[in-house]
């Protein structure tokens, strides 16, 4: 009887995702924040897009750099949120393996691309504040272009042993996650060997990516910040800083959840399972939607083509 148990789950063809445990019975309350915030994600980041696409003036590598973050943005919640509603709405839990394996590696990808493209951002913050001069010189469209084209390729290349090493693992105990998406620790988790190479490699990740981008930032700022402050006159540095804002809070965004994350993950053993799993949602979900609110707002270019774009619809 267990030898057949153990059997049935050694190469599962679909797994069963649990949604948030122990918050069942408010699915119908807690899908309605997260559908509007993943339609704002959508339609936000869309515009964005549509704006810098149609706006001549908006051809620069900072709004090249934002499309990129807009598209990384719609990938990590088209990936998650769909299954996540369609568990809080119709109770379909099932994924197929392979699927599930695709959303891990998108989620890991692409999360890490992001982080890269924020990086992007701080050079070009970097360049125009501290040599304007060879701001268009240095940041060409073939260089930006070039920067895309590598941090997309770490990002593939780093997520892809997620996947792959996780199809290798025997599963023997269950075929039911304990999560709304296949995060890569809940999936890990219900293998029957040992699986510490997967923890040692997405710390590897996490200190190679996030940590080497978080340095990268940082010194970008430092330097950033020096040449602010050599500026005559407070309203110039004020007035320069400003451009920096919108970057400041999508790091803000990004980073401040992802540390949290982390620490809760890993020194969090009194946390409930539910608050976890929610904030794991909430952590894919809130930087897409945020990021062209905050650039929408705070942009002026691209405020000043949204007011035009609707204006020209009323009149």
């Amino acid at each position: 009887m267990s030898d057949s148990n153990t059997s049935a789950f050694t190469n599962p063809s679909t797994f069963i995702l649990q949604g948030i445990p122990g918050l069942e019975t408010s699915y119908t309350w807690i899908s309605i924040p997260f559908c509007t915030m993943f339609v704002i994600a959508i339609l936000g980041n869309f515009t964005i897009m549509f704006i810098v696409k149609t706006e001549q003036s908006l051809h620069e590598p900072m709004y090249y750099f934002l499309c990129m973050l807009a598209v990384t943005d719609l990938v990590l919640c088209t990936s998650t949120m769909p299954k996540t509603l369609s568990i809080f709405w119709f109770n379909s839990r099932e994924i197929d393996f392979n699927a599930c394996l695709a959303q891990m590696y998108f989620i890991h990808c692409f999360s890490s691309m992001e982080s890269g493209i924020l990086v992007a951002m701080a050079l070009d913050r970097y360049v125009a504040i501290c040599d304007p001069l060879r701001h268009s010189t240095v940041l060409t469209n073939r260089v930006v272009a070039k920067i895309g084209l590598a941090v997309g390729l770490r990002s593939g290349i780093l997520a892809l042993p997620y996947p792959f090493v996780t199809r290798q693992w025997p599963y023997c105990r269950t075929n039911i996650i304990p999560h709304s998406y296949c995060e890569h620790i809940a999936v890990v988790n219900l293998a029957c060997t040992d699986t510490r190479v997967s923890s040692y490699y997405g710390l590897f990740v996490l200190f190679s990516v996030i940590g080497v981008d978080v340095i990268f930032i940082f010194v970008s700022y430092t330097q950033i910040l020096r040449a602010i402050f050599r500026l005559p006159t407070k309203e110039a540095r004020l007035k320069t800083f400003g451009t920096c804002g919108s970057h400041i809070c999508a790091i803000s965004a990004l980073y401040i959840p992802d540390f949290f994350s982390s620490l809760t993950h890993r020194f969090g053993h009194n946390v409930p399972l539910s608050f976890l799993i929610l904030f794991a949602n909430v952590y894919l979900l809130v930087p897409p939607m945020l990021h062209p609110i905050v650039y929408g707002m705070r942009t002026k270019q691209i405020l000043d083509r949204l007011l035009r774009l609707f204006t020209f619809k009323e009149t």
